[in-house]
């Protein structure tokens, strides 16, 4: 209220024969005339301040403040003479009017909106907060507007239920069994008839069904394996169920197993169990000590019939070399038997080796080199690349006409080049290199996505190389707290790559920044301060009452107790209040004992004489887990982080 004064007060005394003035009628227009002490005097009218005659202006009853005379949850509106009162968006008056002025006892009271007919549509959820309200989209529905809170607008259905349509196709595959297309159903992928691969896709919350990790390829079995002594009957067809036949050369009969192979779902050939041996001859045979260079004539007679045979016998100056016994190990190498006579010789192997790819027709490797060696079972390993057919061709240079043709077929499948993949400290891959690569170097290219689905605007990205060389890589990911993440690994010289997904845990989140302070008195107002969200979003606030003598013995486990959540007279601790995260402003005041609800808690009234223990607790929910930060309830730290009051005696 403003006080206006006089500048300057006049007294004037009459003289005999002068008229007295009308007093009343010097009166302002905003004042009125009434008599005092016998006389008349001009007061302004309610609502004005001003000395009634020359000046009555109006009064600013609203620079008292709204909450001291209107009430809590106002504001003030001055008119002239007077003024007049509303209630905040989210209150209503107690006497239901739009306007009021608190001399009846009227006061703003909070609207649950929540009760509205028609406020939140199928799939919502409404929840009540003071002066406000939220919804939310229960499980398996999602906010149209693309944000996890929400306010509607009208009677309009913001929760859409969600659906991922009809699954993803992929190429040479199939759906097996049925599906639906809602949150968290599943469908199953089969190859087609003679194509290879299995896995499964999962409809997510973005509504949209997961990548198939699923490639169906071609069955291709490559060139039948060789046996020894035997021939192969072949139409040549390397796909599924291709069959192949085996016979014994000339010379060699069969002596057990089974002469077939089939190709298989795997990519390889049944190996056949196939036994030539060679066929007993009737004829002698001995062996002469001939000398190489040497032309010869044996006479052979027979002595009961006296028949005679001459057999010319002409030896080359040098022995010819030979490729008997050739076998392929460990994937890329060959070894072979020499001449017993020859072994200590020194010879050179002519290598030329082509290979291709079936299903990349523009691939080519040829390599053309010469191995010298004087040993009698010589051994060659080739540099060949994975997923590729080989023939390699080996001939001598001393003897013409001395050669061996075999082929090999190399192939490499995610699960050879990444066997044993794990993860460690759920932050770290590991995984088993194939021993024929181990001592080599590899570079595997990193590309990594993170996603938080309750963090729509949450993105993280990393790219980078990683070169290895020992037979157990391992690499530590710099990954952020309560995350989705996909980590593609490929490998340029194998032409392959793998999926991985992670998923980090959620961290505690930080300590409440509050004070110590000792209060008396029925209802202690408390400030809230807003914590750093250096963890993941918090998702709520809650304000913890404690008896005193419970400090020491309080653990997290008593939250579970039903108890522990009633409000009644004998509960010993219960929640008072608990803030969504996004309506908690730094420095918020709450009064405890108020009788106000705080989302789902109801702000109990304290007992008279008794002391108590208030704990601020941080909640951060993910995937609907809780992690929870309580404060510590031991000596060191109860004057850091708890509040302790005792209520009046008179109270």
């Amino acid at each position: 209220t403003r006080y206006l004064a006089p500048l300057l007060v006049l007294r004037v005394r009459c003289q005999p024969g002068y008229p007295i003035p009308d007093i009343c009628a010097t009166c302002h227009a905003n004042a009125m005339c009434q008599q005092k002490e016998g006389k008349n005097v001009c007061i302004c009218n309610y609502g004005f301040v001003g000395n009634g005659r020359t000046h009555c202006q109006d009064k600013d009853e609203c620079q008292i403040g709204a909450s001291k005379i209107c009430g809590e949850h106002t504001s003030c509106h001055n008119t002239h003479g007077s003024f007049y009162c509303i209630c905040l968006e989210g209150y209503h008056p107690s006497n239901n009017n739009k306007t009021f002025i608190p001399n009846d006892g009227t006061y703003c009271t909070d609207i649950d909106e929540c009760q509205l007919s028609g406020l939140c549509g199928v799939g919502g959820q409404c929840v009540n907060t003071v002066g406000s309200y939220h919804c939310y989209c229960m499980e398996g529905y999602r906010p149209e507007n693309g944000t996890e809170f929400f306010h509607p607008s009208g009677n309009t259905v913001s929760c859409k239920e969600i659906s991922c349509g009809y699954p993803l196709e992929i190429t040479h595959g199939h759906i097996i069994g049925n599906y639906t297309s809602v949150l968290g159903s599943e469908v199953h992928y089969e190859c087609e008839e003679g194509i290879s691969g299995r896995n499964t896709s999962r409809c997510t919350y973005n509504g949209s069904w997961e990548i198939p990790a699923l490639i169906c390829i071609e069955v291709d079995c490559g060139i039948p394996p060789p046996i020894q002594h035997a021939e192969l009957v072949w139409n040549p067809s390397s796909s599924l169920g291709s069959v192949v036949q085996y016979s014994c050369q000339k010379g060699f009969e069969y002596a057990d197993g089974n002469n077939i192979s089939v190709c298989t779902e795997e990519g390889v050939w049944v190996k056949s169990t196939l036994t030539c041996t060679e066929l007993i001859k009737s004829l002698f045979e001995v062996c002469l000590p001939l000398h190489l260079g040497v032309n010869y004539t044996v006479t052979i007679t027979e002595a009961s019939t006296k028949v005679l045979l001459q057999i010319p016998i002409m030896l080359p100056a040098t022995e010819e070399e030979l490729l008997s016994n050739v076998s392929i190990f460990n994937e890329t190498c060959v070894k072979w038997q020499r001449k017993v006579a020859r072994a200590g010789t020194k010879e050179t192997y002519t290598f030329h080796i082509l290979g291709r790819r079936w299903h990349q027709k523009e691939f080519s490797r040829e390599m053309i080199f010469n191995f010298t060696t004087g040993e009698e079972t010589p051994e060659v390993c080739l540099e060949l690349n994975s997923d590729a057919n080989y023939t390699v061709n080996i001939t001598t240079a001393s003897s013409k006409g001395t050669s061996a043709l075999i082929t090999i077929a190399i192939k490499t499948e995610v699960k050879e080049a990444f066997s044993n993949l794990l993860i460690l400290n759920d932050t770290c891959l590991k995984w088993r290199r194939r021993v024929r690569r181990a001592g080599r170097k590899e570079i595997y290219s990193f590309h990594i996505q993170g996603q938080r689905w309750y963090q729509k605007e949450f993105f993280h990205e990393m790219a980078f190389n990683l070169t290895a060389y020992g037979q157990t890589p391992e690499v530590c990911l710099d990954l952020r707290p309560g995350t989705n993440y996909t980590v593609n690994i490929s490998m340029a010289a194998l032409d392959l790559s793998v999926l991985v997904s992670m998923t980090t845990p959620i961290i505690d989140p930080p300590f409440p920044e509050i004070e110590f302070v000792t209060v008396h008195g029925p209802a202690p107002a408390l400030s809230l301060r807003k914590a750093e969200d250096r963890n993941g979003p918090i998702s709520f606030y809650q304000v913890i009452v404690l008896p005193l003598a419970l400090q020491s013995t309080f653990t997290c486990d008593s939250l579970a107790a039903v108890t522990f959540f009633s409000n009644a007279t004998d509960a010993e601790g219960y929640v008072a209040a608990e803030f969504l995260a996004e309506d908690v402003a730094d420095n918020m005041l709450i009064s405890l004992g108020d009788r106000h609800y705080y989302g789902a808690f109801y702000n109990a009234p304290l007992k008279q004489g008794k002391d108590y223990c208030v704990v601020l607790r941080i909640i951060s929910q993910w995937n609907k887990v809780m992690g929870i930060l309580n404060q510590l309830f031991s000596e060191s730290l109860l004057n850091e982080r708890s509040f302790n009051w005792k209520t009046r005696e008179n109270f």
